[in-house]
C-alpha cells in the first residue's frame, strides 16, 4: 500500500540541497544551524524525516516531523473544510407583470426559504409583446418585494431592464442567521410541569 504522495514544492530529506540549515526537531526545540546531512542523520535515528519548512530563511528552516503523517492530517482537514464549506447557489423566480397575489405570495415565500438556506436569489419579472411597454409594472413589482423582504434580505443588484426582462438579485441580510443562533441559544428550556398534590381524600380512598 501506498503512503501520502509527497507535495513536489516541499523539499524532504536528502532533496534538501544547501549548505547549511536551521533545524526545530519534533517537540519544537531548536537544535541549532548544521548540515543538512547531520540533520538527517538526527531525523533518521528518531524514524522520522527533514523537512523544510521555511525556503527563504537564511539558512532554510528545517523540522524534524513524521512528513507522511503531517501530509494525511493535512489533505484530512482539507477534505473536512470542502465537506463543510456551503456552496452558494443563485435561484431564479419568475414573475409576470399580471401576477395574482396568491401566486406573489407563494413565491415570495419560496424566496424566504431560499435565503434561509443560504442561497441567493435572482427574481425575474418577464415581459411579453407589448408589456414591454411598461417596464414600470415590473419595476413595482420587484420594489414591493425588497420593501415586503427587507428584514431578511438585501438587494444585491437593483432592479434592471435587460432585453424582455427585469430582475433583481437578493441575498440574506448579513448577521441574519448568526443573530437567529444567538436568539435561539438564549431561549431557556421550558420548566418541567410541577408533579400532582395529593389530596387528602386520595390518601383516605
Amino acid at each position: 500500500m501506498r503512503g501520502p504522495r509527497r507535495d513536489d514544492r516541499v523539499r524532504v530529506n536528502e532533496r534538501i540541497r544547501v549548505r547549511e540549515v536551521r533545524v526545530i526537531d519534533e517537540t519544537g526545540e531548536q537544535l541549532g544551524i548544521m548540515t543538512p546531512q547531520q540533520a538527517l542523520a538526527i531525523a533518521r535515528q528518531k524514524s522520522l524525516d527533514l523537512v523544510e519548512v521555511s525556503a527563504t530563511a537564511v539558512p532554510p528552516v528545517c523540522r524534524i516531523m513524521d512528513y507522511g503523517r503531517f501530509q494525511y492530517l493535512e489533505q484530512k482537514r482539507q477534505r473536512q473544510a470542502k465537506k463543510n464549506q456551503k456552496v452558494i447557489e443563485i435561484k431564479e423566480i419568475k414573475f409576470r407583470p399580471k401576477v395574482d397575489e396568491h401566486d406573489y405570495q407563494f413565491k415570495k415565500r419560496n424566496i424566504e426559504r431560499f435565503l434561509g438556506d443560504g442561497d441567493k436569489v435572482k427574481a425575474v419579472v418577464f415581459f411579453r409583446g407589448r408589456e414591454i411597454a411598461h417596464p414600470e409594472i415590473g419595476r413595482r413589482i420587484l420594489e414591493r418585494l425588497l420593501q415586503e423582504l427587507n428584514e431578511v434580505a438585501i438587494a444585491e443588484t437593483l432592479p434592471k431592464l435587460e432585453g424582455n426582462q427585469m430582475s433583481t438579485i437578493l441575498t440574506q441580510r448579513p448577521g441574519l442567521k448568526r443573530a437567529a443562533q444567538a436568539a435561539s441559544a438564549a431561549t431557556p428550556a421550558a420548566a418541567p410541569a410541577p408533579a400532582p398534590v395529593a389530596r387528602a381524600e386520595d390518601s383516605q380512598a
